[in-house]
């Protein structure tokens, strides 16, 4: 057994980790106080070579990207690594536009790339519900169509989620352990824990390593994201369709709400631009002016 070894995160516990090393899992003790969360890739110690209990995580390895829960109180990472985030759209409960933008917003701001997952299709879908799902397709925004509990459109969502780490948000209520269950083969809800404590329903977070390298990230804890902890910049950034209308404004410190000389205003008129979008866009730079 070497001493130092690495690894990557699949479960994270209250002072101990579950650490994927080479396919075998192994529970880790962390040293120190250090900032660890599933998806990490770790290096890992053995203090007695000859004793598989004795691994211990003394440092994380630089990460790709961080998932990250920001407020005006502080922010929280909740997993590392992660190249893709599903967001489940669903007819009822109603997923907002606002839930949507949020997310597109953030994961940009996280350099995660965004995608939807319009789940429950098995359910007739009114003409208005569909014009929501249409506006994301216009803005280059990939959407599966997919029924989890009818084993609908997996199968293309599973050809993307290959080469990719991701995890799914969603309102309670849209599916997310089902599809996650689907997907892994493993009842989500009924999980065994690996640190022998016991049964529960989706409290702790954890990363599934498929086959065709697809990575799953199931963080129960990650359902709605707060607006107030991005930038301006950053949420211009997350809508990028006005950004690049921006561009052609007369002024550049137009406020887009009428001003001589925008270049936004008269694209929503026209439809080349979703006014749902608009009007989420400048609720969130007002919530964060207000700060």
């Amino acid at each position: 057994m070497q001493k130092v070894q690495t690894g990557r995160v699949i479960e994270f516990y209250s002072n101990t980790c579950l650490v994927d090393i080479d396919g075998l899992a192994v529970q880790c003790a962390i040293f120190g106080k250090q900032d660890i969360v599933v998806g990490d890739n770790v290096n890992i110690e053995y203090q007695n070579q000859n004793d598989p209990k004795s691994a211990l995580i003394i440092s994380k390895q630089e990460r790709t990207s961080e998932l990250t829960k920001r407020s005006i109180r502080g922010s929280k990472v909740v997993a590392a690594n992660i190249s893709h985030v599903g967001i489940l759209l669903v007819q009822n409960p109603t997923t907002s536009t606002e839930f949507i933008d949020k997310w597109i917003a953030s994961s940009k701001a996280s350099n995660i790339k965004p995608f939807i997952i319009n789940n429950k299709i098995d359910i007739e879908m009114p003409s208005d519900y569909l014009e929501k799902v249409a506006l994301y397709n216009n803005i280059d925004i990939e959407i599966f169509n997919v029924s989890a509990k009818e084993n609908t459109g997996l199968k293309d969502l599973t050809k993307y989620l290959e080469n990719k780490c991701t995890i799914f948000v969603g309102n309670s209520g849209a599916g997310k352990s089902t599809l996650t269950s689907k997907l892994t083969g493993i009842d989500i809800k009924t999980k065994t824990l690996s640190n022998n404590q016991g049964r529960h329903t989706t409290s702790i977070s954890s990363l599934y390593m498929l086959p065709h390298n697809i990575e799953i990230i199931d963080s129960p804890g990650v359902r709605d994201v707060p607006i107030e902890g991005l930038s301006k910049e950053e949420i211009i950034y997350g809508f990028y369709e006005i950004y690049e209308s921006s561009k052609l404004c007369k002024f550049s410190n137009c406020n887009h709400k009428g001003d001589e000389g925008c270049n936004v205003i008269p694209m929503i008129n026209n439809g080349e631009i979703s006014k749902s979008r608009y009007n989420n866009f400048i609720k969130f730079l007002e919530q964060i002016s207000d700060e």
